[in-house]
C-alpha cells in the first residue's frame, strides 16, 4: 500500500514537473511581458502628468488621471500574461465579472458617475481655466478648482459654489476672459442741446488716460446710446487685460466714472436728473401729501 501510495505521488509530481517545463517557457514570456508593461506605465503616468498639469492647470486632477491611465494599462498587462499561460478563461471570467460589477455600481451611483465621467471630458477639452471669469447655471464668478465630482466658483461676494460637472457639461457656458480681455461699460446722461462731439471726444481721451484701459484696437468708444424724456445717455465702453493684476476692474471703473464726470462738468456739460412732469386736468387741486396745518387756537 505505501509502496502505491508513493508511486502515485511519484508520478502526479513528474505529471506536474512535465507541465511546468512545458509552461516554463510561456511563464518567462508572461513575466517578461508584464514586467515591460508596467514599465510603460509607470513611463506613461509620468509623461501624462506633466502633460496634463501643464494644460489643466490642476495638478490633483493631472495626477489623478495619470493613475486611471496606468490602472488601464497594468489591467491590459494582467489580461495578456494570463492568456499568454493558457488561462485566457479566467481573463474572459474577470472581464465578466468586472464588466457586470461596473453596471450594476454605476446604476446604483449613477449621478456620481455622471459626474466622475464629466469631469475627465472637462479636463481634457475644458471650455475654462482657474482663474477665469465665468458663468455658469447663472452663478457668476472665478473659477478655483475643477475637482472629480464638480467645478468650485467663487462668487464675487465670496460665496464658495460647487457646481456639479455634469450640469457645465449639458449647460451653456459664458466664459469671460478665456482670451485675457474684457470690456466694460457705463452710461452718462447729458442734456438734450449738448454738442455731442466734443462730449464724445472728451469722454475718449479722459478714459484712454486711466491706467489698465487697453489703446489701439482695443481702445475706448463712445456711443449715443437711450434717449430718456430729459437727457440722452452716452454708452462709454473700454477694454481690460484680465490678467493684469495691478489694475482691478473695480478700480478702473470707479476713475472712469469719476474723472468722465469731472472732464465734463469742467468743460461746461449738463448732466440733469429724471423729470416727472405732472398734469393738472379740470383745475384739480392736487395733493401733495403734506399734510395741512391747523391754525393755532
Amino acid at each position: 500500500m505505501n509502496n502505491n501510495f508513493f508511486n502515485d505521488l511519484w508520478t502526479n509530481l513528474q505529471s506536474y514537473y512535465d507541465e511546468f517545463v512545458v509552461l516554463l517557457p510561456k511563464l518567462v514570456l508572461a513575466i517578461i511581458c508584464f514586467y515591460i508593461l508596467l514599465f510603460i506605465a509607470n513611463k506613461t503616468r509620468n509623461f501624462s502628468n506633466k502633460k496634463l498639469t501643464k494644460r489643466m492647470d490642476d495638478p490633483l486632477l493631472a495626477a489623478f488621471l495619470s493613475r486611471i491611465i496606468k490602472i488601464i494599462i497594468v489591467i491590459f498587462a494582467l489580461m495578456l500574461v494570463l492568456n499568454i499561460i493558457g488561462l485566457a478563461g479566467v481573463a474572459g471570467g474577470l472581464l465578466t465579472g468586472a464588466s457586470v460589477s461596473a453596471v450594476v455600481i454605476g446604476f446604483a451611483f449613477k449621478d456620481i458617475g455622471e459626474n466622475f465621467l464629466s469631469g475627465i471630458i472637462l479636463a481634457f477639452n475644458r471650455p475654462f481655466r482657474v482663474g477665469d471669469t465665468v458663468e455658469l447655471d447663472n452663478i457668476k464668478g472665478k473659477v478655483v478648482a475643477l475637482n472629480i465630482r464638480n467645478t468650485q466658483i467663487k462668487s464675487f461676494d465670496g460665496k464658495d459654489i460647487y457646481i456639479p460637472n455634469a450640469n457645465v457639461i449639458k449647460n451653456p457656458v459664458v466664459n469671460y476672459t478665456i482670451d485675457g480681455f474684457m470690456r466694460h461699460e457705463f452710461n452718462i446722461g447729458l442734456d438734450y442741446g449738448s454738442d455731442t462731439d466734443q462730449a464724445i471726444a472728451i469722454l475718449k481721451e479722459t478714459i484712454a488716460s486711466i491706467g489698465g484701459v487697453l489703446k489701439h484696437d482695443r481702445g475706448p468708444s463712445v456711443n449715443i446710446g437711450d434717449l430718456n424724456s430729459s437727457s440722452y445717455n452716452l454708452t462709454v465702453q473700454y477694454w481690460l487685460d484680465t490678467f493684469d493684476t495691478k489694475f482691478p476692474a473695480s478700480g478702473v471703473r470707479t476713475q472712469a466714472i469719476q474723472k468722465s464726470m469731472i472732464n465734463l462738468e469742467k468743460a461746461g456739460f449738463y448732466m440733469p436728473g429724471d423729470i416727472v412732469e405732472l398734469k393738472n386736468y379740470n383745475d384739480r387741486e392736487l395733493k401733495t401729501g403734506t399734510a395741512e396745518k391747523k391754525p393755532a387756537v
